[in-house]
């Protein structure tokens, strides 16, 4: 064979000279250098150029460009490639054609920053799929090198699933995608969660396609929101809204489930083209109404807990799933109006009567209220005509109070019936809301649930007594109240009210008095059916002067009269004095 040939010396090889050392070749030792320069590569400081590894250790890798010397790169330079072998080709940046030692200095990382950012356009533009090496964590996510550049991978972009731990990350080579390059500042944004949606986009039309209504799946809680629970279904995610979790009511999903739970989903309806999955939990468990205890009935006591409340009312939660509503009508046998949240709170166990119970609706309606004894069955005894009771002042109106006896039994006073002597024009002017008041039971209607209450008949009426007290022509003092265009109320003694006309104010200085003057008044008229009590204090001053000058002046119809009276005497005694002379000439 070929290989199995030994040598043959050449026939006409000059061995002397050769031992002398004269030997003469047809090319010089010049021409051989220079043959020599011409089979290595022209390079030059400072340009990039590629390279073949020819072995690796822990520290550093030999790279040959063709160049008479290999060059050495630091093994740290290559950590973003954990998979460099042997025979690779690598472009290095030629630092110096010799160092001291007379070797070639190479950069790897130089020269990939110096074609970094054309790389990472290009890559960009071609939709690439590239190696980047996660460097460290950063606010939001995590910084990664790809081709020697920096870029940026948002936390939301590592994965599919949510990353609860961004540090298992660090120091990884991953493949990547760029989703978004900023030319004016060189902003670079990188995807890993890219490259596994498109995977997972396969895989999900493959599963919708064998998807069905009504299907019972085995999934993984991926991920809980305010709103629901996002299930992993094998490569597809469906949606558990927060009311399919559960017949009862949920306030969070995490009542009902944790990350990471396997539990079984009834596919309730999915969108082929939005890839969407509607799921539901509590669909594989019988509605709680149809478990409903079928002797319950309408008038039974039942116990729950409140686990809504609203300002008309409160649902409770009788069974799992089954709420009825105390409105807030039924929760306290007063009339006066009330919130629901005065009575209840959430998380209260409460017992209450059926009022309604409609399964076909699925409605129940509950009574609080009922739970006690209704107030106004007894009201006639409890409360009976004339007798006097203590009540709280619960609201005004422009014709009287409304008060309450007890929890439920409530009356009116009139405005009338407040005072025997004061003029109220309002309530506020006479009590105030909280306040207690005694009061004397007038009539009752037990059946309208209507009492007339009043407060002055706890007294007598001072009317009788005050007639002669205060008779017409009687001066008293009394203080202004209030003043207005019409006149002045005047407040007498013992809190009896009169009113005076503003012609009847006039002080003797002819100024009008202010509220709170007091003055001195003549009664003109007193009149106990209407209590009305009338003033003047004009005639205090006034009056007597006018008396006067009717002494000194009396009117013409007077002095007239006064004539005829003179007249008819003086006739009348000459008469007198004839009839007396006659009887004596007879005698």
């Amino acid at each position: 064979m070929e290989e199995n040939k030994k040598p043959v010396p050449q026939a006409d090889f000059d061995w002397e000279a050769y031992e002398n050392g004269g030997l003469e070749t047809s090319k010089s030792k010049e021409d051989l250098v220079a043959k020599y320069d011409e089979t290595l590569n022209a390079i030059k400081e400072n340009e990039v150029v590629e390279g073949t590894v020819i072995s690796i250790n822990k520290r550093e890798v030999v790279v040959n460009v063709g160049y008479k010397s290999d060059g050495i790169v630091p093994m740290s330079e290559f950590r973003y490639d954990p998979d460099l072998k042997v025979g690779d080709k690598v472009e290095v940046f030629i630092k110096s054609q010799e160092d001291k030692k007379g070797q070639l200095l190479l950069s790897h990382k130089d020269a990939r920053a110096a074609r970094s950012w054309d790389r990472v356009n290009e890559a960009f533009e071609n939709d690439e799929i590239i190696k980047g090496y996660v460097k460290c964590r950063t606010k939001g996510g995590m910084i990664v090198d790809i081709f020697g550049y920096e870029a940026f991978l948002p936390g939301s972009q590592i994965d599919v699933k949510p990353i609860r731990d961004y540090d298992i990350f660090v120091g990884k080579t991953m493949e990547f995608k760029i989703v978004k390059i900023n030319q004016e500042y060189r902003n670079v944004v990188v995807s890993h969660k890219a490259l596994i949606e498109a995977e997972l986009d396969l895989q999900k039309k493959e599963i919708i396609s064998h998807l069905e209504k009504g299907q019972v799946l085995e999934g993984t809680v991926k991920n809980i929101t305010n709103y629901g629970v996002f299930i992993d279904l094998g490569g597809v995610d469906g949606l558990i809204h927060i009311t399919d979790l559960s017949w009862g009511r949920v306030t969070h999903p995490e009542e009902i489930v944790h990350i990471d739970d396997k539990i079984n989903v009834v596919i309730l309806d999915f969108d082929n083209e939005k890839k969407r999955i509607a799921l539901g939990l509590k669909q594989l468990t019988p509605h709680p109404w149809e478990a409903l205890d079928p002797n319950i009935k309408e008038g039974d006591k039942i116990k729950g807990k409140v686990v809504v409340m609203t300002d008309y009312g409160a649902f409770v939660e009788v069974a799992p799933g089954v709420e009825g509503l105390i409105h807030v009508s039924e929760m306290s046998w007063s009339s006066h109006t009330h919130s629901a949240q005065d009575f209840l709170k959430v998380g209260d166990e409460v017992e209450a009567v059926i009022l309604n119970l409609n399964r076909e609706e699925r409605k129940m309606s509950l009574g609080l209220k009922q739970m006690q004894p209704d107030p106004w069955l007894n009201v006639e005894e409890k409360y009976a005509v004339g007798s006097r009771h203590m009540a709280k002042v619960r609201t005004f109106t422009n014709f009287g109070i409304f008060v309450e006896l007890e929890e439920g039994v409530e009356g009116l006073i009139h405005i009338s019936d407040l005072s025997w002597t004061k003029k109220i024009k309002h309530p506020g002017e006479f009590t105030q809301i909280g306040a207690e008041i005694e009061v004397v039971v007038l009539k009752i209607e037990a059946a309208e649930r209507r009492l007339s209450l009043g407060h002055k008949q706890l007294e007598a009426n001072p009317w009788e007594a005050l007639e002669a007290q205060y008779a017409v022509g009687t001066t008293h003092e009394g203080k202004i109240r209030e003043v207005s265009d019409k006149g002045a109320v005047v407040e007498l003694a013992e809190g009896v009210e009169g009113f005076c006309t503003s012609k009847q104010l006039v002080k003797e200085d002819g100024e009008m008095p202010k509220a709170g003057d007091t003055l001195e008044f003549r009664i003109t008229e007193f009149n106990k059916d209407t209590k009305r009590i009338s003033l003047s204090h004009l005639r205090t001053y006034k009056e007597p002067e006018v008396k006067e000058e009717r002494k000194r002046a009396p009117r013409k119809e007077e002095a007239a009269a006064q004539t005829t009276l003179e007249k008819t005497t003086l006739g009348d005694l000459d008469a007198l004095a004839a009839l007396k002379e006659q009887l004596t000439s007879e005698k």
